[in-house]
């Protein structure tokens, strides 16, 4: 019983940081209708430059802070630069301009900061856990977890108390009637890919402290496909529970296969349970239903 729980406490941690960079795969489908398959390079381009700031002595918070205006930036200049011109043109054409991306990134990503594993030293976190009873937490879980959950707070203050965030829900909803009100659809697609990269970058730097950065962050970034699957691909609380669902899902399965399946099952459970849970519930908990008639 102490494993498990220790298991579902952990799993619940890590979630929190995969329902926040699942949190960038919904916003660019609710607003555009195409799955950003460059999202695992968004979170692995986060972490870099979190950790590079964090070299040369800048504080952490103030790095993250950092990261999320970089990553505003680079949003908007991906959005103007790649995918502007795709507006109104089929979903497929933007769907591999994004695999595009998620390849240029890579050897971007390559290019400056090589392939090698990269950790944050000094240690942002104790490595000394807490301890609460039996349970014992680990620090980097337990502040990855809060923080993921006051950046979600923001974001959902910003839907639901501003002009823009009112804007993104309505391009959302119906794009025509946003339009027929002078919502500006480019300035939405923009800020949907800015948000996409400070959620996705902060996600990043949050799972590279667990385990050091490399390369397989970005796959950790893909990982998060199956939460989005799970909780709609339109819906943002589903990000929360998809995400906290695949955490707790991952961390079960590794501490319970893996002793009968080595190899990684904890990498491959999420996935299996996301085609079986398809055949029952193909549009997740939240996601909204397309009733077609003849």
């Amino acid at each position: 019983m102490e494993l498990f729980v220790m298991s579902l406490i952990n799993g619940i941690m890590v979630g929190g940081v995969y329902a926040l960079v699942a949190l960038g795969w919904v916003l660019i489908y609710k607003c555009s209708g195409v799955l950003n398959l460059a999202m695992g390079e968004l979170t692995l381009i986060g972490a870099y430059v979190t950790l590079t700031f964090y070299q040369i002595g800048v504080p952490f918070i103030m790095s993250i802070i950092i990261t999320l205006i970089i990553g505003v930036i680079l949003g908007i200049l991906v959005e103007r630069i790649f995918l502007d011109r795709l507006i109104g043109e089929p979903i497929l054409a933007v769907l591999m301009v994004t695999v595009g991306l998620s390849f240029f990134f890579k050897g971007i990503i390559e290019f400056i900061w090589g392939v090698q594993t990269q950790a944050f030293q000094p240690p942002i976190f104790s490595l000394e856990p807490i301890e609460i009873g039996f349970i014992k937490i680990s620090r980097v879980y337990l502040w990855s977890f809060i923080l993921a959950i006051v950046l979600f707070l923001l974001f959902s203050a910003f839907f639901k108390y501003t002009h823009w965030g009112l804007a993104m829900q309505a391009t959302a909803d119906d794009e025509t009637a946003a339009l027929s009100v002078g919502v500006s659809a480019r300035f939405v697609y923009a800020a949907a890919w800015a948000i996409a990269f400070m959620s996705a970058g902060v996600g990043g730097a949050l799972l590279g402290n667990i385990n050091g950065i490399n390369i397989s962050v970005g796959y950790l970034g893909l990982l998060v496909l199956p939460a989005v699957v799970l909780g709609g691909l339109n819906s943002i609380p589903g990000a929360i529970v998809g995400g906290i669902t695949i955490g707790i899902l991952q961390n079960l399965s590794g501490t319970y296969l893996d002793q009968y399946f080595p190899g990684g099952v904890k990498e491959v459970f999420p996935f299996a349970f996301m085609v079986v849970f398809m055949l029952f519930k193909p549009y997740g908990f939240w996601g909204w239903e397309r009733i077609e008639r003849m």
